[in-house]
């Protein structure tokens, strides 16, 4: 029995509603901020769900510091409405904390910050750094003979920084096959579409050719999702990057495919049609 069978499970019917709950909550605390990055946080909400609420990660909700742990680091640090959201669908921070977002004391800073907030496993935001971080927590267990997988989520714009490729290497070359990329290809970031400001294509191939085992899925299939991380399971001598094909902003309409979005809180009124939209 996984460690976290009790908080998880494959029911996709419930994981779908795991998601919507997960969308209400991002806009709403994004919208209490005034401030925050919806379209990326709504982007990676199956993502999430599927970790943390199908069996996918295994973790102890109510023992944050279990050591044989698997781990998952916010690369793209500016989404974690989405990670703050999930902490609170599983009991490990009060609900009422969420919509202190951004606020002077919270410890829901506004990229997440792990002496504010202890359950994390990293300070993330910083752009590129996540997934070296994320390959020493790999190499750390593997020199511990512990179970431990370690799952980083990237943006694909992120993957601009030349720091991604540096880690991908040393990934390949150190044969991390205990570590997990997974882009979120929402095809946008800050300044535009991501094809316009730094082409990527032919993403897979790229981390193919650096010596990583690629799996291609559609980011808001549930279903997909954990077969591609059952799939990264079994496989040796090599890490696994998922690539994840997404929709920035999606499940509210008018914030879907809308760059705005990517750092614009939604107003009151916005707020009201998006939580409308999400009941239905």
């Amino acid at each position: 029995m996984r460690e976290n069978a009790v908080q998880t499970g494959r029911d996709i019917v419930r994981l779908e509603g795991v998601c919507r709950n997960l969308r209400k909550k991002i806009v709403r605390m994004i919208g209490e901020a005034g401030s925050g990055h919806p379209g990326g946080s709504l982007s990676a909400v199956e993502i999430v769900a599927a970790l943390f609420f199908g069996g996918a990660l295994r973790h102890r909700p109510a023992e944050p510091g279990w050591p044989d742990r698997d781990r998952f680091i916010l690369s793209k640090g500016h989404a974690c409405p989405v990670l703050y959201a999930a902490y609170a669908e599983l009991g490990m921070i009060d609900e009422a904390t969420l919509w202190t977002l951004r606020k002077l004391g919270s410890p829901l800073q506004g990229h997440p910050d792990v002496r504010r907030l202890p359950i994390l496993e990293a300070s993330t935001g910083s752009l590129g750094q996540g997934l070296s971080f994320g390959l020493g927590e790999a190499l750390a267990a593997r020199l511990d003979a512990r179970p431990s997988r370690v799952y980083v989520l990237l943006g694909d714009g992120e993957c601009n920084e030349g720091q991604v490729w540096e880690a991908a290497m040393s990934a390949a070359h150190h044969r991390a096959d205990n570590l997990v990329a997974i882009v979120d290809a929402n095809q946008q970031q800050l300044d535009g579409w991501t094809r316009d400001i730094l082409g990527m294509e032919p993403v897979a191939e790229k981390w193919r050719a650096f010596g990583w085992h690629v799996i291609e899925v559609d980011g808001h299939d549930l279903a997909a999702l954990l077969s591609a991380f059952d799939e990264a399971r079994t496989i040796r001598g090599r890490p696994t990057c998922v690539l994840a094909h997404t929709v920035k902003g999606k499940g509210v309409s008018f914030m879907e495919f809308e760059i705005e979005f990517h750092g614009k809180a939604p107003t009151k009124d916005e707020v009201v049609r998006a939580l409308a939209e999400l009941d239905r």
